[in-house]
C-alpha cells in the first residue's frame, strides 16, 4: 500500500487534484493500484491564519509517504516569493528532488499555436536540474536603496549535481526507446545504431565556468551510452527550435533556470497549461507530481478549470511508483476524453471540471 501525501494547495489546485483523486480512487477500487491518500493542509490560507508554511509536523508526515501529489501553491494576499520559496522550493530541497521531469506531448485534438504541427512533431522530454543553480538563494544586496546598490545572485553547481542530472537524462532516453529507435533520427543515425538523442541546453559562450562543467560531464557520461546520439544547443536556439522544428528533440537536459523558462514555452506549444504535467523526482526518495498551470485564482470555485494536467500528473506518479500498466491505461483514457473536448482552455472545454474527471474515470474503467 503506497501512501500519497495530497497537497491541494491554493486557488483551483484543490479542484483539479480532487478530479485526480477521483480517478485514482476508482483504480484503487478495482484493484489496479494500492494507494491511500493523506490530505495535507499546506497552503496560503493556512499561512495567513497561522503564519505556518512547511512545518516540522508536515515534514514528519510526508517522510512516511511514498509520493506527494500537489495541486498548486500561491495566494493573491501573500507577498510573492514567500509561499514559492518556503513551500515549493523547500519541498524540492527537503527531499532532494533533483530532477524536474517534463514530458512535452501534443495530443490529438489539441490545438498548438504553432501552425501546421501534428502530434508526431511534438513528443519530447525536458530534464531540468531542480535543486542547484540560481535557485539555491546564494547572493546578496549591498547598499540597498541607494544609487550604488549592487545585487548578486550566484549560479552554483557541483560535479555531483550535474553528473546525476545528466545521467538521468541518458537513462530517460534509453528507456524511451527500448522497443524502437527514436522516430526523429536520420536514416544514417539509425544505420549507425542510435536509438535516442540527448541535447544539452546551455550557454557555453557566456556562462563559461558553469557550462564548461556541464559540457565536460555531458560528453564524459555520453560515452557510457553509445546507442544514444548527443548534441549541444544554446538555450536561445533551443527556444527557436521548439517553435520552428520541435521534432528534432527527444530528451533535453538543462540547468534549473533555463529549464524553468523553456518548459513554460514547451507547455504553450503543446496546447497550454491545461495539459502540461510535471514531476519533481528523487529516484531514491519521496517525489512530487503536479500540474503546471498554477493556482488560476480567477477561476476558483467555478467548476470550469481543466483538470487534465492534474490527471496527467497522476499518470506520472503511478508510473514512478511501478504501476506501469495502470499508468498506460490512464494515459489512454485521458487521450480518449481529450478527443471529446472542444478546447483545453478553462471555460471553453465543453465540460465542467468534475465532468471531465467523471469521463476519464469511466473511460479508464471501460478499458479494463
Amino acid at each position: 500500500m503506497h501512501k500519497i501525501a495530497v497537497i491541494g494547495g491554493d486557488g483551483t489546485g484543490p479542484e483539479v487534484i480532487a478530479e485526480g483523486i477521483k480517478v485514482l480512487s476508482a483504480m484503487n477500487t478495482v484493484g489496479d493500484i494500492a494507494c491511500t491518500f493523506i490530505p495535507m493542509p499546506i497552503n496560503g490560507e493556512r499561512y495567513l491564519k497561522t503564519g505556518e508554511l512547511l512545518t516540522d509536523a508536515d515534514v514528519a508526515a510526508i517522510n512516511g509517504c511514498d509520493a506527494i501529489y500537489l495541486g498548486a501553491i500561491g495566494h493573491p494576499d501573500v507577498t510573492p516569493g514567500i509561499l514559492e520559496r518556503e513551500i515549493l522550493l523547500r519541498l524540492r530541497f527537503q527531499w532532494d528532488q533533483y530532477i524536474n521531469y517534463r514530458p512535452v506531448r501534443l495530443y490529438p485534438n489539441v490545438v498548438s499555436p504553432i501552425r501546421g504541427v501534428t502530434p508526431d512533431d511534438i513528443d519530447y522530454v525536458v530534464i531540468r536540474e531542480n535543486t542547484g543553480g540560481l535557485y539555491t538563494g546564494v547572493g546578496s544586496i549591498e547598499n540597498k536603496g541607494t544609487a550604488v546598490e549592487v545585487a548578486t545572485q550566484s549560479m552554483i553547481y557541483t560535479h555531483d549535481q550535474v553528473a546525476r542530472c545528466v545521467r538521468f537524462a541518458f537513462e530517460t532516453a534509453q528507456k524511451r526507446h527500448v522497443d524502437s529507435p527514436w522516430r526523429g533520427l536520420s536514416d544514417a543515425d539509425r544505420a549507425a545504431g542510435y536509438r535516442g538523442c540527448v541535447t544539452l541546453c546551455g550557454k557555453t559562450n557566456v556562462l563559461t565556468y558553469v557550462f564548461d562543467l556541464w559540457e565536460r560531464l555531458f560528453y564524459a557520461i555520453a560515452a557510457e551510452y553509445p546507442t544514444i546520439k548527443t548534441g549541444y544547443t544554446h538555450v536561445d536556439a533551443v527556444c527557436v527550435h521548439m517553435i520552428e522544428r520541435p521534432q528534432v528533440f527527444d530528451v533535453i537536459v538543462t540547468s534549473n533556470m533555463f529549464g524553468d523558462i523553456i518548459t513554460d514555452l514547451a507547455a504553450v506549444t503543446q496546447g497550454g497549461m491545461g495539459v502540461a504535467a510535471g514531476a519533481n523526482i528523487n529516484p531514491q526518495g519521496v517525489s512530487m507530481f503536479e500540474p503546471i498551470g498554477g493556482t488560476a485564482p480567477n477561476f476558483t470555485g467555478q467548476n470550469c478549470i481543466n483538470p487534465m494536467a492534474a490527471i496527467g500528473a497522476a499518470h506520472l506518479m503511478l508510473d514512478h511508483l511501478g504501476y506501469h500498466d495502470a499508468a498506460r491505461r490512464l494515459e489512454a483514457a485521458k487521450v480518449q476524453v481529450i478527443q471529446q473536448m472542444t478546447s483545453m482552455i478553462a471555460g471553453k472545454m465543453g465540460y465542467s471540471t468534475t465532468a471531465i474527471g467523471d469521463r476519464v474515470r469511466d473511460a479508464y474503467l471501460a478499458m479494463r
